[in-house]
């Protein structure tokens, strides 16, 4: 499947990072993760384990760690970022000068930024210069513990640039992780970016015992507003019907593997936006990127009600009660 060994340099060694940089060694792609606590990079070096994300899990020997950014960008023919989405822009900037000329840039980040409201991909370009089809997106059903487990999983690598896809896909295909190529980028970005938000309110209605016929109904109208806001910002809708569409959403929205979700669970049990935090103890990216995302909806005039309502409720504008009677009490209409 691997047709040349490239390199990638992956940033970070959180769990979606050491998930992504694990099926791109197993593809034969030489990878070295770049971690920001010296603990963590020895660890993988010596004992092949990420013991703060899965201890359990042994890791490929040719998979190398480091603190040094420089060092894991030399030569690197892929830079893969895996860090929270409100970080992107200031951490690009201190690594944007060692990016080589031919690096194509991917990001697995799933999150609009809070206060510009852009995406990863054109966080990217802003803040390196690095040229658009120089910036691809992967993004997917990919639950990390899963896909670290070997159980099998497929992703899309979108580009505008169909060549460079192509490239992305050799470097992370292995006989549990298939990608398809696509060049609609905003479709992924923003299906990966508005699932969380719908997730958060699949585990509320779960964390509530609402139901599961409540579950299934806000699964598949959020897959209709997700779908709206990414045709409306120039998204084929058939990508939101794919992998990187109905396919992310519905593991993210399924799983108790999934941080957003969980993160739902446990506000419709009751907790705090504090307590929810500590228990979750991940990056929650929905509950960062909600008001983001419904700012791209009023910017465009898309009626986005379970992004609002989540939205609302983070905000502390209204109660648990309040949300599901703001969303079952809209006036009826055609399904659209």
């Amino acid at each position: 499947m691997q047709h040349r060994c490239a390199r990638a340099a992956v940033f970070s060694a959180g769990s979606w990072g050491t998930a992504v940089a694990k099926i791109m060694a197993d593809a034969g792609t030489d990878v070295i993760v770049h971690a920001r606590r010296a603990e963590i990079a020895d660890a993988i070096n010596t004992t092949h384990r990420n013991a703060d994300y899965f201890p359990d899990v042994d890791l490929p020997e040719t998979l190398t760690a480091t603190t040094d950014p420089a060092a894991a960008l030399e030569n690197a023919d892929f830079l893969v970022l895996s860090i929270p989405a409100q970080f992107l822009r200031e951490s690009l900037a201190a690594w944007a000068p060692r990016i080589g000329r031919d690096t194509v840039i991917v990001s697995v980040m799933k999150g609009i930024e809070r206060e510009t409201g852009l995406r990863a991909s054109e966080v990217i370009t802003q803040v390196t210069g690095v040229p658009a089809h120089r910036v691809a997106v992967l993004s997917g059903p990919n639950l990390a513990r899963e896909i670290m487990a070997g159980q099998p999983a497929a992703a899309t690598v979108a580009c505008s640039d169909e060549a460079a896809a192509i490239r992305i896909q050799r470097a992370c295909h292995t006989s549990y992780f298939r990608p398809y190529t696509s060049t609609d980028v905003t479709g992924c970005e923003l299906g990966g970016a508005v699932k969380n938000v719908i997730a958060l309110a699949v585990g509320i209605a779960a964390g509530m015992a609402l139901g599961h016929n409540a579950q299934a109904m806000l699964i598949t109208r959020g897959l209709a507003e997700t779908t709206r806001l990414a045709v409306a910002m120039g998204a084929h809708p058939g990508t939101l019907a794919g992998l990187a569409g109905l396919g992310d959403l519905v593991a993210t929205c399924s799983s108790p593997l999934s941080r957003n979700r969980t993160f739902g669970t446990h506000l419709g049990m009751g907790l705090s936006i504090e307590e929810a935090t500590r228990a979750t103890r991940q990056t929650t990216e929905g509950v960062k990127s909600a008001q983001a995302i419904l700012g791209l909806a009023h910017a465009h005039n898309i009626d986005m009600p379970i992004t609002d309502v989540v939205t609302a409720l983070l905000n502390g504008k209204i109660t648990l009660g309040q949300a599901t009677a703001a969303l079952m009490q809209r006036p009826p209409r055609p399904e659209r």
